[in-house]
């Protein structure tokens, strides 16, 4: 039989809990939600980093950060282009190669972005597809588009929206909130699918196809088009998990996020007065929400000509995985932003898989991470496994205890009741210890009560045993 079809669709920053198949309800997502019902659901997924680039490499290669190398957005650690990956391993078994939309497999160079100008990137190109990509068309980042040239910012300059997008991306009074200046055919994600479905469409090669479908969407900036922010019912957004004092206590990780000093450094409190999330509005975070809503809207019409185009080209002969990198706060506990997080709405990601030939809709409540993705779609080609930290999600025989999450100065633990945090890198500093049972909302930092020493000496335990191997073996 030949080989299936492997599509892989992932989007940036995505709550989980905005999509209807996990419970949202200020915007349909048919398509979206059609993969659970044909497919399997997995209600326990974790990313293994709350940032871009470590999370986006550990997918490729199937490692945490700690032994691909790759664990930082801003430091230079690069994925090694001699590490094998998920398009080697593809390559070598005669697939051809795929990626549309964003990589993110290097450190972008932030200190080098003008609000005037837009920067070569042909080098950024060169080295991903040296990382065993057939065929890449790249939009590597919505910000990222306007600050350097990749495919999509070349095109949408010919076609004359390129300054008015950088004019509003650089904006600090919209504060990364604005509907997208342009039609929303050019709208980077609408770009990003229709280019992955043209190719599908008419690819015509004796090889079973990989494509990596990369959103950079619903990352900031908060930019959908506006005739997409009348699909939110903005009644049913969701309520926003916030308790008055929460973060006071200065053991909270987000204190100075939330209040404004030193150590604020989550994503959102940089757009905020004084860089204290506290002083955005109530206008403020609606407004957020139902761009963030509006942007996932409209990736669920990009998804449902993608499942579309694959169906009549493959039939029930393909791989269909839909997930994230990681997550997005939202507004919950004033923030957004994914910096440091450990909380659920960044570290619950979504996983919908529809198997090869799979008829019926399935519920998998394991404790699974993104490190599953590349030996599940190995398993589904029959490719054998090289050396990785994850698991064929195809098999039921393993049951994962513990996930951890991993990035610069951040480790974090769960076994997905109870989770340890720590964050130690200069002035930012942090220790807490999550009940999910007791404070399902996590309002709670339960590091210093006596009753909790034993979970946390066995959590403090699993993170060294986590990393010992490695570091001193």
């Amino acid at each position: 039989m030949r080989k299936p079809a492997i599509v892989l669709i992932t989007c940036d920053e995505l709550n989980k809990d905005v999509l209807g198949c996990y419970g949202g309800e200020a915007i349909s997502t048919p398509n979206i939600d059609s993969l659970s019902k044909c497919g399997t659901i997995y209600e326990s997924c974790y990313t293994v980093s709350p940032w871009c680039l470590p999370a986006r490499c550990s997918i490729l290669t199937g490692k945490y950060p700690h032994h691909s190398g790759a664990y930082s957005n801003f430091r230079k650690c690069a994925l090694d282009q001699g590490m094998d990956n998920l398009f080697f391993a593809l390559k070598r078994e005669n697939y051809h190669t795929t990626m549309f939309g964003k990589c993110h497999f290097a450190p972008v160079p932030y200190s080098e972005t003008r609000a005037d100008k837009t920067l070569p990137y042909d080098a950024f190109k060169e080295y991903y597809k040296s990382l065993g990509i057939d065929y890449l068309e790249l939009e590597d980042d919505k910000q990222v588009s306007v600050w350097f040239y990749d495919d999509y910012s070349k095109e949408l300059d010919r076609a004359g929206y390129l300054e008015a997008y950088r004019n509003a991306v650089w904006n600090r009074e919209y504060q990364k909130v604005f509907a997208f200046p342009g039609p929303k055919e050019w709208h980077p994600d609408v770009w990003t699918g229709q280019k992955a479905i043209s190719y599908i469409k008419n690819y015509k090669e004796d090889k079973p196809l990989f494509s990596w479908i990369s959103f950079s969407g619903p990352h900031y900036t908060f930019d959908a088009p506006e005739e997409y922010w009348k699909e939110v019912d903005r009644n049913k957004l969701p309520k926003i998990k916030w308790k008055q004092g929460e973060l006071e206590g200065k053991d909270r990780i987000f204190h100075d996020s939330y209040f404004g000093g030193t150590n604020a450094n989550i994503d959102g409190c940089g757009m905020a007065k004084d860089h204290a999330c506290q002083n955005y509005s109530g206008e403020y975070w609606e407004r957020l929400r139902i761009s963030y809503c509006a942007n996932v809207k409209l990736i669920d019409d990009q998804v449902g000509e993608i499942l579309k185009v694959v169906k009549q080209k493959y039939g029930d002969n393909a791989l269909i995985i839909f997930t994230a990198d990681h997550g997005e706060m939202l507004g919950n506990h004033g923030l957004w932003g994914k910096h440091n997080c450990a909380y659920e709405e960044v570290w619950k990601i979504p996983l919908l898989i529809h198997y090869p030939n799979q008829k019926r809709g399935q519920k998998d409540k394991r404790i699974v991470n993104s490190l599953d993705l590349m030996p599940t779609c190995l398993g589904a080609a029959d490719i054998a496994l090289t050396d990785g930290d994850g698991y064929d999600l195809g098999d039921s025989y393993w049951n994962r205890k513990y996930t951890f999450a991993e990035g610069e100065g951040y480790l974090a633990v769960t076994d997905g009741r109870y989770k340890y945090v720590h964050v130690q890198k200069g002035k930012e500093q942090g220790r807490e210890l999550l009940d999910l049972i007791e404070d399902p909302e996590e309002y709670e930092n339960q590091i210093e009560k006596e009753q909790y020493r034993e979970i946390l000496a066995k959590l403090r335990e699993k993170e060294i045993e986590h990393l010992l191997p490695s570091i001193l073996s």
